[in-house]
């Protein structure tokens, strides 16, 4: 057990520092691209969005989760999976470079026909490396897929802000998703030992098809929900306001996915180790919750605080129209980490088939709230989406409970009192800070304000999972 807590706080502490990095990677290029670019010019490739994301799950099939999955994968199963994303890439591939003159017709953008063609191009570049990252997740391998994340965005993002810089409007961004799958590709197998061979046996992918399957439906229904306001704002919707949208979706979604990314590259593999130990595993995962709350409302919330002078500040006045939309999805996105959590739990005890039907019912009713909404604008879709994703997290209660017997007091236990201290944080926040007029100033003056504030009264509250974050930060060094 104490090897697994090792291993466990290591993994934490290596997917916080990841995902850390990156989003500060990512909010120093997106400030600057977001400054050389326009919103339209923004739309014309956030457009494809769901397209790529929903080949990508096709391509990948969910067989990620099923290697993490094994107990023991061997290089044959790696091998098969290889070899199937390859195959799957490739026809996916040809399927989209001739759909792309019917995308542009769908969006009204003829540039999309060309644009999309070299898009699509990140799915059989990513079937390359889909194997090899199932290999590093699998092993809790979080300082590898650290460095890879990092370098991986460095150079696309100078690559993408060169191009920016020069003229190229758009196509910098297109160019960005090309070189970053492409870094992260090679580093990935300077890290993995496993390499790919010819002997192709597909045998252990019809194995895992059963339970992938489910896993790539409801994967694809996940990708639909995450990109369903883009795709829809895209057909009805001047292309300048999907781009406002797709900067505030953006910079929400980077919040959120430090703690998402964090807890999703190690929930499954943990909670699979302990997955024949009824008590430990219930130790586990109410941990977890406590982790994702203490890291997920403050930060969420916070950042729903100062998104006015960040914008501002960062990106300028002509993105103003996304700060109210980045407001509405802060709040929602404070609760999205817990969605991992609670759907990693149903894949490691091997239920991909409430996990996809769940997924199913969010999906089918979203939609319907955004097709009867957006008469109204792109603001009451976004807050009726958010505040139903919100309340969608209670059919995830009800399922963790019918399979670990966690009752909803019991998590309301681990996480309201993170979300009344992040609220009464923020509020005390902003009424002591408002009277500043400064930009700059305001926004220091609050995100200091805030942070001391709450280790503080976590501190007096004596918050284990704040006291357990500071020991293990002191008793290891990053090497």
């Amino acid at each position: 057990m104490d090897n697994l807590k090792e291993k466990t706080a290591k993994g934490l502490f290596w997917g916080a520092l990841n995902n850390g990095a990156s989003q500060v990677l990512n909010l120093v290029i997106g400030i600057v691209l977001a400054r050389l670019l326009s919103p339209a010019e923004y739309g014309i490739v956030g457009v494809l969005t769901i397209f790529t994301a929903v080949a990508g799950a096709l391509q990948a099939s969910g067989f990620t989760n099923g290697l993490i999955n094994l107990k023991k994968p061997t290089d044959n199963d790696y091998n098969s999976v290889f070899w199937f994303n390859i195959s799957a890439s490739a026809v996916l591939y040809t399927i989209l470079f001739f759909c792309a003159p019917l995308i542009a017709d769908f969006f009204h953008q003829p540039c999309l026909v060309s644009v999309s063609r070299v898009v699509f191009l990140t799915l059989p570049l990513s079937a390359l490396g889909i194997a090899c990252n199932g290999y590093l997740l699998k092993n809790l391998m979080n300082r590898e897929l650290a460095i890879t994340s990092v370098v991986a965005l460095l150079v696309s993002g100078i690559v993408g802000i060169i191009l920016a810089f020069n003229g190229f409007s758009y196509w910098s961004l297109a160019w960005q998703q090309i070189v970053y799958i492409a870094v992260t590709n090679i580093s990935r197998y300077y890290f993995a030992p496993w390499r790919p061979s010819l002997k192709i046996d597909f045998g252990p992918v019809r194995r895992m098809f059963a339970f992938c399957v489910k896993l790539l439906v409801t994967n694809i229904i996940n990708i639909l929900n995450q990109n369903l306001l883009t795709f829809i704002f895209g057909r009805l919707f001047p292309i300048s306001a999907v781009g406002n949208f797709s900067q505030a979706n953006k910079w929400s979604q980077m919040g959120s996915s430090i703690i998402t990314n964090t807890i999703g590259q190690l929930s499954q593999p943990v909670l699979v180790s302990v997955a024949d130990e009824h008590d430990r595993e219930v130790r586990v995962f109410r941990k977890l919750l406590r982790f994702t709350a203490f890291l997920a409302f403050p930060a969420m919330l916070g950042l729903a605080m100062v998104t006015r002078e960040f914008i501002l500040l960062t990106i300028g006045e002509k993105w103003t129209e996304s700060i109210p939309l980045l407001q509405i999805l802060c709040i929602g996105a404070a609760f999205a980490p817990f969605y991992i959590l609670f759907q990693h739990l149903t894949i490691s005890k091997e239920r991909s088939d409430l996990y996809m039907w769940c997924n199913i019912g969010q999906m089918a009713i979203q939609l319907a709230l955004v097709l009867l909404l957006y008469p109204k604008g792109i603001t009451a879709v976004v807050i009726a989406y958010a505040a139903f994703s919100i309340l969608w997290l209670g059919v995830w209660q009800a399922i963790v409970h019918r399979l670990l017997g966690v009752r909803l007091l019991e998590v309301l236990k681990d996480v309201v009192p993170f979300l009344v201290v992040s609220l009464v944080v923020m509020a005390v926040t902003y009424m002591a800070t408002r009277a500043i007029t400064s930009l700059p100033l305001l926004l220091a003056a609050r995100v200091v304000m805030a942070g001391v504030l709450y280790a503080a009264i976590m501190k007096l509250l004596q918050a284990k999972v704040m006291d357990e974050c500071i020991a293990f930060i002191k008793k290891h060094k990053v090497s």
